[in-house]
């Protein structure tokens, strides 16, 4: 059963807990928090909130309108395993105090907003999420950028580079080759131990966890697979899953990224989606279609695929997240739907029962803010149900080895975060229908955007040294 306020104070004093932490997400995605001594956390910060300074979140109230609450949801209460005193984490939506509605540009009523919107169309009554953030673990990364220079280095035992290192406690030698990552057992995958803590972390948290493997990259790429849930309870756990993953590697001395592409030459790290709606306790995404689809679910994949440059700037939200993005390099670029063809931006997954029928959405990456990211691409796949937008044929083909004439008939998602923005500014009609995403929040979603892409380019790579310095 659902948690009730009443139901968190009597966790508070079962576990004697001794604080209370405050949890909300930023338009970047970073999850931000406040601390209240559980002597001043009463049953009234469930009606009346927690007030806060919205001018210090980027993005947010200037100075001048700056004061907004925090709206404990007790439903989301857990307790912290990684602090030395029993602490309970809240998530919490964000509030105007003037007129008591949620504030506009807070990601969580917005995914809110996405299911409403749901409900009203008479389309569905949920739609469920199943995203598959992979991650790196690293020994450690230093980097510096300043005027006289920059540079990055990682370090990791499990790296082939780090054959010919003389390690204080020897150099065992058990090592991936570069992409042959995916699936050893140990002692070459060394990240065994450090998943399973993971996964019984999350699992404390609230968050099922299915199953963990180390990924293809050879240089400590992870991934740990939870279970499906509807849009803003999975977007939560999302929150919860980066969480657990920093801390846990940071106790065993190590250091966790999201990135998508912190690796030269090596796989990115994706956030493969899988999504479905549901009305009346019936998956509306089976039928008996091509790969046992539904016409809705088809009509959905053409909402996705139609708005997919658009999405991107969503999914795909850093300049960092095109490096993986790129032609040739089994990235999921084509924006086509096959049930096999991992190549496919929409790929649709073999179950064995109707009830699991669904799409995954391959190309959004973990960088991604979930609330945003999963609310877009409900709002992009309605669209496409709501004006019957058909995706073509399916491409079963390798789309790597296809003839150039019918290659350049396949759309490809947005090769850089600068493409990406110009089309979310051209097309995102799609995105405020029911007043999901204002007009106001995509405006200052892309301004912030725009300073991340300033500053990349005006930032000399050291690169370019090595293309352009004997020029």
């Amino acid at each position: 059963m659902a948690m009730t306020p009443d139901d968190v104070l009597k966790l508070i004093k079962d576990k004697e807990v001794k604080f209370v932490d405050l949890r909300f997400t930023d338009t970047r995605g970073k999850e931000q928090h406040v601390t209240v001594p559980v002597k001043h956390f009463t049953k009234d910060k469930f009606e009346l909130g927690h007030a806060f300074d919205g001018s210090s979140i980027a993005g947010w109230k200037g100075i001048q309108s700056s004061d907004m609450l925090l709206m404990p949801d007790a439903v989301s209460a857990r307790m912290d395993p990684f602090t030395d005193e029993p602490v309970l984490n809240i998530t919490c939506d964000v509030y105007e105090p003037m007129d008591g509605k949620p504030y506009d540009r807070d990601p969580r009523s917005i995914a809110k907003r996405a299911e409403a919107y749901l409900k009203s169309t008479g389309l569905g009554e949920v739609a469920y999420f199943g995203p598959e953030p992979e991650f790196f673990i690293f020994d450690g990364v230093t980097w510096n950028v300043d005027m006289s220079g920059c540079f990055v280095k990682i370090k990791s035992e499990e790296a082939p580079w780090s054959s010919g290192i003389d390690y204080e406690s020897g150099n065992m030698g058990h090592r991936a080759p570069v992409k042959g990552g995916y699936f050893p057992v140990p002692p070459t995958d060394t990240l065994h131990d450090i998943r399973n803590a993971m996964a019984l972390a999350m699992e404390q948290q609230g968050v099922d966890v299915e199953v963990h493997h180390h990924e293809v990259g050879a240089m400590g790429q992870n991934e740990i697979g939870t279970r499906f849930a509807p849009l803003v309870q999975r977007a939560d756990w999302m929150q919860i899953y980066k969480y657990t993953v920093w801390n846990v590697a940071q106790s065993y001395g190590k250091t966790a990224t999201f990135m998508p592409k912190p690796i030269v030459g090596d796989n990115g790290s994706g956030m493969h989606v899988h999504q479905s709606v549901w009305k009346g306790g019936k998956n509306l995404f089976a039928g008996n279609g091509y790969a046992g689809l539904s016409d809705f679910a088809v009509y959905y994949i053409g909402g996705i695929i139609k708005h997919a440059n658009a999405l991107n700037a969503i999914t795909n939200p850093g300049t960092n997240s095109y490096k993986r993005l790129v032609p040739g390099f089994e990235a999921p670029i084509n924006l086509a739907y096959s049930a096999r063809n991992r190549s496919a931006a929409c790929r649709i997954p073999y179950v064995s029962s109707p009830n699991g029928r669904r799409v995954e959405v391959r190309f959004p990456d973990p960088t991604t803010n979930s609330y945003l990211a999963f609310a877009a691409m409900l709002l992009a796949g309605l669209d496409g149900v709501q004006n019957k937008i058909h995706p073509g044929d399916p491409i079963d083909k390798n789309m790597y080895d296809l003839p150039p004439e019918e290659a350049a008939k396949v759309p490809h998602v947005c090769a850089s975060l600068e493409q990406a923005l110009d089309c979310l500014r051209d097309d995102h009609a799609f995105l405020t229908k029911g007043g999901v995403f204002s007009d106001d929040f995509l405006e200052s979603y892309m301004t912030l955007k725009e300073e991340e892409l300033t500053r990349f380019r005006m930032t000399t790579h050291p690169v370019e040294f090595d293309m352009y310095y004997s020029s």
